[in-house]
């Protein structure tokens, strides 16, 4: 006689926290890049980065909270279900711009094509930077949650953050814009746009603290990914 099958956990928060990761990551890869703008630092200067980048890095954020509260399974999860919707909406978007132009439409075309109309290229960079430099964020994070033994937070949030941009950053800038402009500039753009992303998460963690406080005691649960199957390529929790 067959066992029966264990009923599957259910979370009150899990669904919330999946859908506003992949609103976040939606509106970051097709409104953030619309707009480059320059900004004045102290000590660094003058800063130019796309406007993107000052919202990307709260998915990253939402991939620490789910990768600590649910485990790197359920993160897994919604990075595949954000990479569906990034795919989806960018295939919606070259379909929309390539669409024929009707006699009334055609004062709003170039507003368009400037918005929307993204290089093959560009979506290329930006999907597969995100997969992979999204999976090495979970991937530390859980790790690093065992060897730590679930102690010292913030140096998982740091970490993990570290890691992920860096493979983010790396992948997107060298696949969208190599040969397409001076090398020492790509690498000075890549490396200001790293050290952004890096730091506006290290600057949220405070707040990333109470939100992974509060899932924890909301949904009593704070997995520990022991004996967890890591690989990418699997929507298995």
């Amino acid at each position: 006689m067959n066992s029966p099958t264990p009923p599957t956990r259910q979370y009150r928060y899990y669904d919330f926290v999946m859908a506003a990761y992949v609103c976040v990551l939606l509106c970051s890869n097709l409104i953030g890049p619309a707009k480059e703008t320059s900004i004045r630092v102290p000590v660094l200067g003058t800063v130019t980065f796309l406007a993107g980048v000052l919202f990307f890095p709260i998915s990253y954020i939402f991939g620490d909270i789910l990768t600590e509260v649910y485990g790197y399974g359920r993160d897994r999860r919604v990075v595949w279900a954000g990479f569906a919707a990034l795919a989806f909406a960018s295939f919606m978007a070259a379909v929309v711009v390539h669409l024929p132009v009707s006699a009334h439409g055609r004062a709003n075309q170039a507003a368009i094509e400037t918005v929307f109309g993204n290089t093959p290229r560009i979506v290329a960079a930006s999907i597969i930077a995100f997969l992979f430099g999204t999976f090495v964020n979970s991937y530390v994070l859980a790790k690093m949650k065992i060897w730590t033994r679930g102690r010292w937070l913030w140096t998982r949030l740091v970490g993990s953050t570290l890691c992920g941009e860096l493979v983010d950053s790396m992948l997107f800038y060298s696949i969208a814009f190599y040969a397409r402009m001076p090398l020492t500039h790509l690498e000075g753009l890549m490396f200001t746009q790293y050290l952004l992303k890096s730091g506006w998460e290290i600057l949220a963690a405070p707040l990333t603290y109470r939100v992974v406080e509060f899932l924890k005691r909301a949904e009593n649960e704070d997995y520990y990914d022991i004996g967890t199957d890591f690989t990418p390529f699997s929507l298995r929790a």
